[in-house]
């Protein structure tokens, strides 16, 4: 029997580079009916069952390339004490930060449950622009290092030759009229190849791609973004998607009108998309708080920042929004931080909601940007994410489970994904939540989970 008819034992960990990259591969499996959670720590022995998802969080994308190689390799190792049987690692599809490090490291842990791993890396994703032509990654047809990315203010994108961004990788192709990605990958491999990469400008593309992974087995490990992660949830989904766990149920929160959009992500998309949303709603309807890189720095910390812009006007409209100043510490004197400033504005940003937690109801909270999503997942207590669905291509809506926001609805959206009204489009089904609630609660009917 073919690699891709005996799949029945299959389940897929995901080691993903940030946040919200996590939850836009991981819903792709959750839309074709894999049982799919996002962790937010370390997974615990055998919590993959067979046709099962966990997504866990490296934070790799930012770190130093040491850091970046180890903390993925712990998450795969952690992945595969967990049950995993096929890995997807999950990178930027405009490779942003330390992918060719993240790579090894994700390598070297596989190694040792399917010794002679190699990677098959495409970071296409076509449905948001991003395509990898004549080994070149482009955004919308350009090069990445000639848009926003290449100017990113955490991690620029100085070229857009994918042999420069994977030094000592392969790029493969099929023969002129054949398409046997698999025969292909196998010869570079064979002569000594451990990471290939392809080509892909379309869905179908991606498809070929994945279907050579499914017949390469468990030793191809499939390196890309959430396009990629598309197509292999297809391949991989003869898994059968019906298995139990012992986890407790969602007790799910009575809807409340009220949504707190934290955007953490400086790209100029989320930038837009956020000012389009404002454009949208009543004045009445909004509040911002949108505290100077001064405040995050300020001796008296931004805790007490917020209690006084809460003392002052205490009543809560329906839409809150939370920002990260655009602007980041030089090397001003008298400035002293602990930690990285993207590290230091997230944790604030997560102070910041928190008190808004603490002071009025919260219904639904909505995450822009991967390092402050985290952060404030982090500080709410939250263990996981049951990821259920995506209220839009590539913004996936899911429960939080445990801490303080348990059973709240939440929305993750990587920063330079969608078009300038993404996050205004759906406002409207997270503010009345009727259409939301009900996509969330026939979705965990499906799974057998009790709404």
């Amino acid at each position: 029997m073919s690699e891709a008819r005996s799949q029945a034992a299959v389940a897929v960990g995901i080691a993903a580079d940030d946040l919200t990259g996590a939850g836009d591969s991981a819903v792709q499996f959750a839309r074709r009916g894999w049982r799919t959670r996002l962790t937010l720590g370390t997974p615990s022995l055998d919590a993959l069952l067979p046709g099962s998802v966990l997504a866990v969080v490296t934070d790799s994308r930012a770190q130093p390339d040491q850091a970046a190689r180890e903390g993925t390799a712990a998450a795969v190792t952690a992945l595969g004490r967990a049950g995993a049987t096929r890995l997807f690692l999950k990178i930027d599809s405009t490779m942003r930060g330390s992918v060719a490090h993240q790579v090894l490291g994700a390598l070297e842990a596989w190694e040792a449950y399917h010794p002679g791993s190699f990677a098959v890396v495409c970071p296409a994703y076509p449905a948001m622009g991003r395509t990898v032509a004549h080994g070149r990654v482009l955004v919308n047809g350009v090069g990445v290092e000639a848009t926003a990315i290449g100017l990113d203010p955490v991690t620029p994108v100085t070229t857009s030759a994918i042999i420069d961004l994977l030094p000592g990788s392969t790029t493969v192709a099929p023969r002129p009229g054949e398409a046997d990605w698999a025969a292909r990958i196998t010869e570079a491999v064979a002569s000594g190849a451990r990471v290939v990469t392809l080509d892909a400008s379309a869905d179908a593309d991606l498809a070929e791609i994945a279907a050579a992974v499914a017949e390469l087995g468990p030793r191809a490990v499939p390196v890309g973004s959430a396009g990629l992660a598309v197509a292999m949830a297809e391949v991989w989904a003869g898994a059968t998607n019906d298995a139990t766990d012992d986890a407790s149920p969602i007790d799910r929160r009575p809807s409340v009108d009220r949504v707190v959009v934290v955007v953490s992500s400086l790209h100029e998309v989320s930038r837009a998309q956020h000012g389009a949303m404002v454009e949208s709603l009543p004045a009445e309807q909004h509040r911002a708080f949108a505290p100077t890189l001064a405040e995050f720095l300020s001796p008296h910390g931004i805790s007490g920042w917020i209690g006084r812009e809460l003392a002052a006007a205490p009543d809560l409209p329906r839409v809150i929004t939370i920002t990260a100043p655009t602007e980041r510490p030089g090397t001003e004197a008298g400035l002293s931080i602990v930690g990285t400033p993207s590290m230091v504005i997230a944790a604030g940003l997560a102070t910041i909601t928190a008190a808004i937690f603490d002071h009025g109801s919260v219904g639904a909270l909505v995450l822009m940007g991967g390092e402050g999503a985290r952060a404030v997942l982090d500080r709410l207590g939250a263990d996981s994410v049951l990821v259920t669905d995506a209220i839009r291509e590539g913004i996936p809506i899911g429960v939080i489970e445990g801490g303080q926001a348990h059973g709240l609805t939440v929305v993750t959206k990587a920063g330079g994904f969608g078009d300038v009204r993404s996050v205004a489009a759906i406002l409207p089904e997270l503010v009345y939540p009727d259409s939301s609630a009900d996509r969330v609660r026939g979705h965990l009917l499906n799974l057998g989970e009790t709404p």
